[in-house]
């Protein structure tokens, strides 16, 4: 008999589940949370393990690097079945809410159809390959990709050349090559060559004797010198002046710098990694960077992917983001709302990780309950419409025999002359005087909290008690 754990908060939701399972013979356990799971249960023993995207305590998703057992992760946003399509690796699938007990059905019936042995074997292997180098967090496709080139790129000196958008984490990817390499014990030495006026850039790149010029009182040892027998991080290579860059062309082809004012070589053995967010060979067309320098920087390359193509990535690096701030500030741990979440999976992210962390911390410091509505996180972004739900909204929860017949106390209209919103509106305005909200909530088939996110998104306010 194959074992089946289910983790869901939701005790409404877990029994039903529950019940379906073991009328189709396999055996179920129960798990509240993610630690509850851990605890309690060898995730490996398990044939599969059903689990809700979001929990109390973590993201669903972290059991996907935890164990090799396919796990089934279910989502209430429609907004998000894109997102959840990036984790389709080692038969990891969705279920989406309202569950469909068909559809739970045939997702278990796929994955046990496999050889169980050799998937989790497949598993083992796919994902230590892919999991997160230090410093990183991500399992989307791009990601795990760009995770198995860093391993693989950092074991060599040859020049990298990161390409990706402003905010994506550059400098997390250089220092990643450094440390994964036989040069970690040396020094990372970085410069933002936009940061730094382009009179001051050699002799901040290759120091300079005193007298050298005016203001120059003492010998200053340059950058590229620190980084001897380590490796140098120039972000923004394409801001370099033409004089820069020829200097820089001699360091890589002699492996020397000369001091400004000097004329005694200096040997350094360095590793060059140069990030940009522009187009290199754009600038090399219009005679702005070297040719040379090109091709010596563009030995191996890496790519980051903008936030807005990571997938479910960015639910786990919201939460990160979000735990890290909260201990920064001192402040109570917070949780995002429904309506948040939403937002922040379907917004564009122009600015990418900076950019989410600046509107989390934003929302942090102004939210004075314990969850954060998406108003304080400062998107300029419509929600998706959520159209999942249908007006036999019983299905999210329990089984079809028990289903509610909701059209029951609407007068004279029928269903399906009603949208969704109207449907939910009416029922919920005549029976919330007579019913409190557990019990309304039974009556429709869900649970209190998506009664309670429904309410939100209709904007069906509770009524006060007299």
């Amino acid at each position: 008999m194959h074992h089946i754990l289910i983790i869901e908060d939701d005790t409404v939701i877990r029994d039903s589940l529950r019940r379906l399972l073991e009328r189709n013979n396999y055996k179920v356990s129960e798990a509240h949370t993610l630690g509850d799971a851990v605890n309690n249960f060898d995730l490996d023993a398990l044939d599969i393990i059903i689990c809700n995207l979001r929990l109390p305590d973590k993201p669903g998703t972290n059991l996907i690097r935890m164990t090799p057992t396919p796990v089934l992760v279910m989502t209430k946003y429609a907004s998000q079945r894109s997102v959840i399509d990036s984790l389709k690796v080692c038969a990891v699938d969705y279920l989406s809410q309202p569950l469909d007990h068909e559809e739970i059905l045939g997702a278990i019936e796929r994955v046990l159809s496999e050889n169980l042995k050799e998937q989790k074997r497949a598993c083992i292997n796919l994902r230590e390959s892919e999991k997160p180098v230090a410093g990183m967090t991500g399992k989307c496709p791009a990601m795990a990709e760009m995770f198995r080139r860093i391993r693989k790129i950092a074991q060599t000196n040859s020049p990298v050349l990161i390409r990706g958008e402003s905010g994506t984490g550059k400098e997390l990817v250089a220092r990643a090559l450094h440390e994964g390499s036989t040069r970690k014990d040396g020094n990372l030495i970085t410069l933002n060559c936009a940061a730094i006026s382009q009179n001051l850039i050699e002799s901040e790149l290759f120091g300079h004797e005193k007298d050298a010029f005016p203001g120059a009182t003492s010998t200053r040892t340059g950058l590229v010198e620190m980084a001897n027998n380590g490796t140098l991080f120039l972000d923004e290579i394409g801001e370099l002046s033409l004089n820069a860059q020829a200097r820089l062309v001699r360091v890589l082809e002699e492996q020397e710098i000369r001091k400004v004012g000097s004329v005694q070589p200096l040997m350094v053995d360095i590793r060059l990694i140069a990030a940009t967010q522009g187009d290199l060979n754009e600038l090399v067309k219009e005679g702005r960077f070297r040719e040379d320098l090109f091709y010596r920087i563009n030995v191996m390359s890496l790519q980051i992917p903008p936030l807005r193509e990571r997938g479910i990535d960015i639910i786990e690096l919201a939460d990160k983001k979000l735990r890290l701030c909260c201990e920064r500030l001192g402040l109570p741990q917070k949780v995002l709302s429904a309506d948040a979440i939403q937002v922040i999976t379907t917004y564009a992210w122009p600015g990418n990780v900076r950019e989410l962390e600046n509107a989390i911390e934003r929302a942090v410091i102004m939210t004075e309950g314990d969850e954060i509505p998406m108003e304080l996180l400062g998107l300029d972004v419509e929600l998706v419409e959520i159209d999942s739900l249908t007006p036999a909204l019983a299905t999210e929860a329990v089984p079809e025999s028990e289903n509610i017949n909701m059209s029951a106390g609407i007068d004279d209209i029928a269903p399906e002359d009603l949208s969704l919103k109207e449907y939910f509106q009416r029922f919920v305005k005549e029976h919330q005087d007579s019913l409190n909200e557990t019990e309304l909530a039974k009556k429709l088939g869900i649970s209190r909290k998506c009664l309670w996110e429904r309410r939100q998104r209709f904007n069906i306010p509770r009524k006060k008690k007299s």
